[in-house]
């Protein structure tokens, strides 16, 4: 099948579009893919990187505020969108999909909207609790909703509504330990935590892992902290003096993290889309801390998700303290039982064969 897809603007977007394309490619059912996006999204450098056709479409969001600079911004932004629909609809017409998918970000509005209006067969992907903007405009005019958490579910029309997961689940499911842990020298046959703040890393979690170093040195687990690039300087310098026993290791950032998540037995970090899909998808049990700053507080939204069904510890970040923070890990990784537990609920909410699902979702209405 030729496939269009779209998704811009953050790595939730993009990377559960990737695990659709790899997954499609996997089956032989790909003939041919063309990626959407925007210049100055991640997308522009990850896509391409994987080989994949990338075409770009102008197009931003809307400012809340009514003030003059506000009202400029917007008048703007409608010019922009309905440019960019005409440039989607040109290049649908050349490219000729048999389904145009969207997986959230403005610019997957405008490709969207624009291929339902060709009477193109379409379908979204929500990864959150909480629906995005984009997202739910376009629930109007797609033929499919695709969600991953059924929370959600009462945000789209009902009749539109299907439970796939998120695809990138499936790019982690059948992952096995792999003894990763040696190469940041970490003993490979110890309980090992992961700590970290997602991509660029988070202040507030290295703050607490910082303070509390002088009782992770006395654990009988290990600690895999990951600073961030930008953070790890300012980590190193706050560490300058302390004791840091080697049951600990203090590192910015680890390449394909993916491939470490089966040597684990608990994850500390924020509750994007795309870390609850991977860490459901292979049963670890997780501390979250919902990063604030989102639209809608959609994070605080996926770790109660996790949360009410005993899958998940969480700590919201204006109550994280070192402290806090051991005493949760303790909760979790010296009570075996309690672990074990977890561990299972996690792994019955996750959705390992995501990708699949929509596929089969894409096969009903091309």
């Amino acid at each position: 099948m030729r496939v269009m897809i779209s998704g811009g603007g953050t790595g939730g977007h993009i990377y559960p579009a990737l695990a659709l394309i790899q997954r499609l490619k996997e089956r032989g059912l790909l003939d041919d893919v063309l990626y959407v996006g925007t210049q100055r999204g991640l997308e522009s450098r990850i896509v391409p990187e994987q080989g994949i056709a990338f075409k770009t479409l102008e197009i931003q969001g809307f400012k809340r505020s009514m003030n003059v600079d506000g009202f400029k911004t917007n008048f703007k932004t409608i010019q922009l969108f309905m440019h960019s629909i005409k440039e989607a609809k040109q290049m649908i017409r050349e490219f000729k999909p048999d389904v145009v998918i969207g997986t959230g970000g403005y610019v997957s509005g405008s490709l969207l909207y624009a291929a339902s209006r060709l009477k193109v067969p379409t379908i979204v992907h929500e990864q959150n609790s909480a629906a995005g903007v984009t997202n739910k405009f376009l629930a109007r005019f797609v033929d499919k909703v695709a969600i991953s958490f059924e929370s959600v579910s009462d945000q789209f029309p009902m009749h539109k509504v299907v439970l796939t997961g998120n695809p990138r689940a499936q790019q982690v499911a059948g992952m096995v330990p792999n003894q990763r842990l040696s190469e940041f020298g970490l003993k490979t046959d110890s309980p090992t935590v992961l700590i970290f703040g997602g991509s660029r890393g988070a202040p507030s979690i290295n703050k607490a892992f910082i303070d509390a170093v002088g009782q992770l040195n006395q654990r009988p687990y290990q600690v895999l902290f990951v600073s961030g690039q930008v953070h790890y300087e300012h980590v190193q310098a706050e560490l300058a003096g302390k004791q840091v026993n080697s049951n600990l290791a203090i590192v910015p950032y680890i390449s394909n993290m993916p491939e470490i998540l089966p040597d684990l037995k608990a994850i500390v970090g924020r509750a994007g889309a795309t870390s609850l899909a991977e860490i459901t998808a292979l049963g670890i049990p997780s501390i979250l801390i919902p990063s604030p700053y989102v639209t809608n507080d959609h994070q605080t939204k996926n770790a109660q998700s996790l949360v009410e069904q005993d899958a998940a510890i969480m700590i919201p970040e204006a109550q994280l303290t070192g402290d806090r923070l051991v005493i949760a890990l303790d909760q979790m990784l010296e009570n075996p039982d309690d672990q074990h537990a977890m561990a299972q609920a996690a792994k019955k909410i996750g959705i390992p064969d995501a990708a699949d699902r929509i596929i089969e979702v894409i096969e009903t209405i091309i």
